[in-house]
């Protein structure tokens, strides 16, 4: 993914909102919606149609399943289109037998600036259609993904507006991808920002009041533009332990209904990302009571 520098402004032409159909692409309707309404962009509605092997039978099965599967998709994408009446939208339908290949080919076709999508936050072998694959589809896509999880619906309620975002960041080059995106979206919509890094643990010398050119705290304050205050009010935190556990933590008690997260580039090699933080990003995505956004790297 190109690099935005901070204070350059995020354009959003063309959003891709990913739908089963299911009550979590219900959730994150809204979000889509909004997000297009403030930034002026197109929408782009798109489920994508898998073969159910357990229906195909007989070649007579076959053309009954697949008539009835486009039956039910178009009735749920005329529905889902009424949301989108007034704005610039498509809606779209497409048979695929892996998810990704026919994302990716949207992405590209339609000059994808970032993608929205519902998911059941499910693991094991309970892991449904966006719930398998909403990790691989944030790991590999080369644009920001916005994840609305499982927990949101018993969250905070704010109309899918943002009223407070937080940004949490390890310093390292792949989180700090995601630093414009969280500005951005603080401004567009008039939120307060909170940075966070989670540490493993405190320093003696922090901990005594020492405060060096290097400590997480004054890393963070550096990262804001001088006249950032101006408009987001915000606020830098530190907090100590597992990284996952903080940043959801913080969540709640700071009221934020966005958290914006940078992932590692593993688009070609998945396994490439650490447990640490492949477990990281999963439980934020997973058990946040808002939507997060994910910006690779």
């Amino acid at each position: 993914m190109k690099a935005i520098e901070a204070g350059m402004r995020i354009t959003l032409k063309n959003i891709l909102f990913l739908t089963d159909f299911s009550e979590p692409s219900e959730v994150a309707l809204p979000f889509a919606v909004e997000i297009a309404r403030a930034y002026g962009a197109k929408t782009f509605a798109l489920h994508v149609l898998r073969p159910d092997p357990l229906l195909y039978s007989t070649p007579a099965s076959v053309a009954i399943a697949t008539e009835a599967q486009e039956e039910r998709a178009k009735a749920e994408m005329q529905r889902i289109g009424s949301h989108l009446a007034g704005m610039p939208h498509e809606t779209m339908m497409e048979w695929g037998i892996g998810m990704w290949p026919t994302i990716a080919r949207a992405i590209k076709d339609n000059h994808i600036d970032l993608l929205v999508l519902g998911t059941h936050g499910r693991t094991g072998a309970e892991k449904l259609l966006l719930g398998s694959v909403a990790e691989e589809i944030f790991r590999r896509s080369p644009v920001p993904v916005l994840t609305v999880g499982p927990e949101v619906s018993k969250g905070v309620h704010t109309g899918a507006r943002f009223h407070r975002v937080l940004f949490a960041t390890d310093f390292s080059s792949h989180s700090l991808a995601a630093w414009p995106y969280a500005l951005s979206f603080a401004q567009e919509n008039q939120a307060r920002l909170v940075l966070l890094h989670v540490a493993p643990k405190a320093n003696d010398k922090e901990e005594f009041g020492e405060i060096s050119a290097s400590s997480p705290l004054v890393r963070l304050n550096a990262l804001l533009e001088k006249d950032a205050g101006l408009w987001c009010h915000p606020e830098a935190a530190v907090e100590y332990g597992d990284p996952g556990t903080g940043i959801l933590e913080t969540a709640k008690e700071r009221g934020v209904d966005l958290i914006v997260l940078g992932i590692r580039n593993t688009a070609d090699h998945l396994g490439a990302a650490t447990h640490l933080e492949r477990a990281t990003a999963h439980k934020v995505v997973a058990h946040a009571r808002c939507p997060v956004l994910t910006v690779r790297e």
